[in-house]
């Protein structure tokens, strides 16, 4: 069976071809600046343990356009893996919000489709685009069936005692404002990873996926219990571009007194906030760079950013009553040592014990970092939601 994974973002495709039931995939890629002359496709083919990368630069006014690019490198008799776009069996759909109202992985059909249309008020970044993912995929691969994968569904575990907020009892019943939690296909991925290791499938865990956004999670049995972003992606730790938790105060004061739009709220606190509103960079590198050159204001950042993630383990510890161990993924937790460094200090109450020699290793798959009398052990586990995506696909149909 062959499963072509799609994570379509706004101005982006990334993608993964698996010939299941191998979960190394046979091509991967990613098309950027969709919607620009100056986009660029970078294609990887993997063939008997080689990998071959091809780049193309071109225009591609659209996602659509990009698509049918990223189609023409899989059937190209050079770097491809296909002969014919009907030769894809499932398309995988990462769709970032699926609401109250998907728990699970789903076929797509109108129904679905229109549940997801209805959506895009909760996540007006992510769920258009996912959305015209699905809609140009049906047109490429009308043979294929089509597959959605929510990132809040690992979340709908959560009790309801963590999922709601102290808000008058309609605002819940009429308009479902609640927590939902994002990266859920992510989180769901290194905590199976990360109990497998461990040899506990009830482990409990505090997996940390810190990206360009970041959120925790704390998971007991395979199952979220809390997690750290809420009704949006916007709550939560200190992320590139956004705020992370702020008192909901300072929103009004903006408009009341500063005379904010609600439009001008929301990209304040979306894409001017977070660490490029700190230091003027989103790129963690950038910052570590400006750090070791004694940049205040990236020393202040680094303190803050690791400083909220130590606050979200004290907290999920008391939620999981003890923890076996920490799990760092995603770009800057699988490679920023100095992160996980800082997060994990003054945390010796709870028996955590990073090997700062070991943290500075850097080595292919999980790994664990903690020195060996450290009561939790501390795991960097990559990341993996394509092939997540496409282990939910082949359970739905098998």
């Amino acid at each position: 069976m062959n499963i072509f994974v799609v994570n379509s973002g706004s101005s982006s495709i990334k993608y993964q071809l698996f010939r299941w039931p191998a979960e190394q995939p046979v091509c991967s890629g990613l098309a950027e600046r969709i919607g620009q002359d100056n986009a660029v496709i970078t294609h990887k083919t993997f063939r008997d343990a080689t990998e071959q990368v091809t780049q193309r630069a071109l225009p591609l006014p659209d996602h659509e356009a990009g698509l049918r690019e990223v189609v023409a490198l899989l059937t190209d008799p050079g770097v491809g893996a296909l002969r014919d776009p009907g030769e894809i069996d499932v398309v995988g759909h990462r769709v970032v919000h699926g609401g109250e109202t998907f728990a699970l992985t789903t076929l797509v059909d109108a129904s679905v489709k229109a549940a997801i249309r209805g959506l895009f008020a909760l996540a007006p970044l992510h769920n258009p685009a996912n959305y015209l993912g699905i809609e140009v995929a049906e047109r490429l691969f009308p043979q294929a069936r089509q597959v959605a994968v929510f990132d809040t569904a690992f979340h709908q575990t959560m009790p309801e005692h963590a999922f709601r907020y102290a808000l008058p009892q309609q605002l819940y019943a009429k308009h479902r404002i609640r927590v939902y939690g994002f990266h859920g296909t992510s989180h769901q991925y290194v905590a199976a990873q990360a109990a497998a290791h461990l040899g506990n499938p009830a482990a409990r865990l505090i997996t940390i996926h810190l990206g360009n956004g970041c959120s925790m999670a704390a998971v007991q049995n395979g199952q979220s219990l809390d997690t750290s972003m809420g009704f949006s992606p916007l709550a939560g730790l200190v992320m590139g571009t956004r705020s992370g938790d702020l008192d909901p105060a300072v929103v009004l004061f903006l408009q009341s007194q500063l005379g904010y739009t609600t439009e001008q709220v929301n990209n304040l606190l979306n894409k001017q906030s977070g660490m490029v509103g700190l230091t003027g960079f989103s790129d963690m590198r950038d910052i570590t760079k400006a750090l070791t050159q004694g940049d205040a204001t990236a020393e202040l950042a680094y303190t803050m950013y690791a400083y909220r993630i130590r606050k979200y383990i004290g907290a999920y510890a008391a939620v999981l009553n003890g923890l076996d161990a920490l799990v760092f993924t995603a770009g800057v937790g699988e490679n920023d040592a100095l992160v996980r460094s800082r997060a994990c200090q003054q945390l010796d109450f709870f028996g955590i014990a990073l090997d700062e020699a070991k943290n500075q290793v850097r080595t292919p798959g999980l790994r664990d970092i903690s020195r060996p009398e450290s009561k939790v052990r501390i795991l960097v586990v990559p990341t993996n939601e394509e092939l997540e995506i496409a282990r939910q696909c082949a359970e739905l149909l098998e």
